[in-house]
């Protein structure tokens, strides 16, 4: 009887534990929050890249004059291309490098003009280069195909240029590789040469434009440098000479500046005929026959005969002139 009544007793017991317990998981037990959301990290999209640095050649206090107008002389032989004039800048001045047909150093090359872009207060010049592809020149309208982006006048065909005959000027029975396309040119046309600033072309580089600043690039070849250096040394095309009229806007050849093929700026007065050259100086030469002037000596003689080394026989000096004696002086007779 006794284990009998324990056993009840263990029973009541554990199903008044059991009731305690689940009546206590209901009401006292807290509720817990839901946990908060998974957060995914998104970085910020990276900004643009900044234009490519180009090297400033030159820098000018101004901005270059208004670009002149001139017309555009025929190709002088296929594969020779396109380089437009611009304006330079010599340390004092601006000077205008005629616009001329030129040949590429390699096949498949195009030329990218030069351009001068304000920045930090002063105008820098941003060199042309040969490239595969035609890259960012300040969107400034030179013309005949470079209307401000890319360039529109013609392109390779394997090792043979193709010449676009609406934009530039080809004599096609001469050149026979060339084609008719319209241009739709939907840049505003002005004259205005530089790029940013105050009155400049507000033109920044395209994402393809920025892809092209990283390619191999040639520098102008040296032909093109001559070609500077005959502009630089011309006064006929200084700015304040020719007040914004280059007489020689634009040459058949690079450094050809007389003869057929050179044009004028319209409006431009005719352009002064070339000096001719000074004969060299010689430091020592006589001059007219007296030692230490500065004529050239004379060329020697052909077929000089022996024994005068500079061509031309020795001429002996005239003997001195006698003088006259006087008559021995008579004393007078007493």
């Amino acid at each position: 009887m006794r284990l009998k009544h324990s056993l009840a007793d263990h029973r009541g017991l554990i199903a008044v534990i059991c009731v305690t317990a689940t009546v206590s998981g209901c009401v006292v037990a807290p509720a817990y929050p839901p946990p908060p959301p998974r957060v995914v990290y998104v970085p910020p999209a990276p900004p643009p890249p900044p234009a490519p640095a180009v090297a400033v050649e030159v820098q000018a206090s101004q901005p270059p004059p208004p670009l002149p107008d001139y017309e555009q002389p025929p190709c002088p032989q296929e594969g020779y291309l396109w380089t437009p004039g611009y304006w330079h800048w010599n340390g004092y001045e601006y000077y205008w490098v005629p616009g001329t047909w030129v040949q590429p150093p390699e096949y498949g090359l195009l030329w990218t003009p030069g351009y001068w872009g304000f920045i930090g207060g002063f105008y820098g010049w941003h060199a042309g280069y040969w490239g595969p592809h035609v890259g960012f020149y300040g969107g400034v309208n030179y013309g005949y195909g470079y209307g401000g982006v890319g360039f529109v006048g013609g392109h390779w065909a394997g090792n043979s240029f193709a010449y676009n005959t609406t934009v530039v000027n080809v004599n096609t029975t001469v050149i026979h590789n060339t084609y008719n396309e319209t241009v739709i040119n939907n840049v505003t046309v002005n004259k205005v040469s530089y790029n940013g600033g105050a009155g400049g072309v507000a033109a920044t580089p395209t994402a393809q434009e920025r892809a092209v600043a990283q390619e191999h690039h040639i520098a102008a070849t040296p032909v093109q440098q001559q070609h500077v250096q005959e502009a630089l040394h011309n006064p006929a095309l200084a700015a304040r000479a020719n007040g914004g009229h280059p007489p020689i806007a634009a040459t058949v050849r690079p450094a050809a500046f007389t003869g057929p093929g050179v044009v004028g700026a319209r409006g431009a007065a005719a352009a002064p005929p070339p000096r001719a050259a000074a004969a060299p100086v010689q430091p020592n030469a006589p001059r007219n026959g007296a030692p230490g002037g500065g004529a050239p000596a004379r060329p020697p003689l052909a077929n000089a005969p022996a024994g005068y080394p500079s061509g031309r026989p020795a001429v002996a000096p005239k003997p001195a002139a006698k003088k006259a004696t006087p008559p021995p002086r008579r004393e007078p007779e007493h």
